[in-house]
């Protein structure tokens, strides 16, 4: 049991230490500058390979052999994905996202903005205009953070039922880390139906010497940070319909995925080889809620805003298409070790430890 407490402090560590990195305030925030809707077009283009790479990460790991648990036999596992960011994925260019004529590069030929799985160079810097062509803000965008792997840790519990079924649950509880770095919470479940026994009965083991199932699991990652966006020193509000309080602002980011696979595995002593073909999904709702001051009017030296409420909405599908997997499991008496490498839209790894009682 300690073990699983220490497994589970783990997870929690890498989950706020990435997630607090990718969300903070100098990363994402700034590019309220922007305007909602241009804001959205931007957070969406930068954070892209944070949403690709974390559905990936969710719709793995689940399994690592064909063969279903004994009925009320059980393992703790923790696992770790690392999706590789393809270079296609580094970078953007602004002018080709969408953005409206109220924001343009201030240099034409300096359009290609990094992603945050780009290394740490500065992006271009973007001017903001009003209705009457007048610039009235600048900013520059976010600089990449270095992640060409985007990580994905998992804790999972998977208990044997009868009739060749096990089912799996990944948990965290909400954990609050403070205002600087947000509250997390996980949660999944998966299950895994072994066919051949289902089918034939336990006796066909001898004639059929491979395990044959199919799986399906469906995750859930929820991430809220709390952001401090003050107007600009020296604005004023546009009028007097213009909230000043911006004490309730947030992020609040929900990253879903669905894994549906058919494996074969082949027991050999304690090692067992596997391979499997699926079709996995991923979904990412996430918002800036609260009020949040954009300039919108004056000149760069006299500044008036305007409030915008809950001002950016993603709601998007990451990764939606076949995957093939090969990988292995090995059992040492109550040790369990796994790993696979998956090929798909983004190409990842998976590495396991886990304890275990019965087959």
């Amino acid at each position: 049991m300690r073990k699983v407490y220490l497994f589970r402090s783990l997870l929690i560590v890498l989950l706020f230490t990435f997630s607090s990195t990718v969300f903070a305030q100098r990363n994402v925030s700034g590019l309220i500058k922007a305007g909602p809707d241009d804001a959205t077009k931007l957070t969406a283009a930068y954070l892209k390979p944070l949403f690709k790479g974390l559905g990936v990460g969710l719709n793995s790991g689940w399994n690592n052999t064909a063969h279903s648990k004994n009925t009320a036999r059980f393992e703790f596992r923790f696992g770790l994905t690392g999706a590789f960011v393809p270079s296609s994925d580094d970078q953007f260019d602004v002018t080709k996202i969408g953005l409206s004529s109220h924001i343009r590069p201030s240099n034409n030929s300096d359009v290609l903005a990094p992603t945050l799985s780009a290394n740490k160079s500065s992006g271009p810097q973007m001017d903001v205009y009003d209705d009457n062509n007048v610039k009235i803000e600048s900013f520059t965008m976010p600089k990449g953070q270095n992640l060409p792997i985007i990580p994905a840790p998992e804790l999972q519990a998977t208990i044997g039922l009868p009739k060749g079924i096990d089912l799996s649950i990944r948990a965290v509880p909400k954990v609050n880390i403070g205002n600087n770095f947000g509250s997390l919470s996980m949660f999944g479940a998966g299950a895994k139906v072994e066919l051949i026994p289902l089918i034939a009965g336990n006796k066909i083991d001898k004639v059929i010497p491979i395990d044959i199932a199919v799986a399906f699991g469906y995750s859930q990652f929820n991430y809220k940070l709390p952001l401090d966006v003050q107007a600009p020193s020296g604005s004023v509000p546009e009028d007097g319909n213009q909230s000043q309080d911006f004490s309730n602002q947030m992020i609040d980011a929900t990253f879903s995925g669905m894994n549906a696979e058919a494996i074969i595995s082949k027991k050999l002593l304690f090692f067992t080889p596997f391979i499997s073909v699926g079709y996995n999904t991923s979904k990412t709702k996430a918002d800036m809620l609260g009020n949040y001051p954009v300039v919108t009017g004056g000149n760069l030296i006299s500044k008036t805003y305007t409030t915008f409420t809950d001002p950016v909405h993603l709601n998007r599908d990451d990764i939606q298409g076949l995957k093939s997997t090969i990988g292995f499991q090995m059992n040492l008496a109550i040790l369990r070790l796994y790993g696979s490498y998956s090929m798909g839209e983004y190409n990842s790894a998976n590495v396991g430890i886990g304890i275990g009682l019965g087959k």
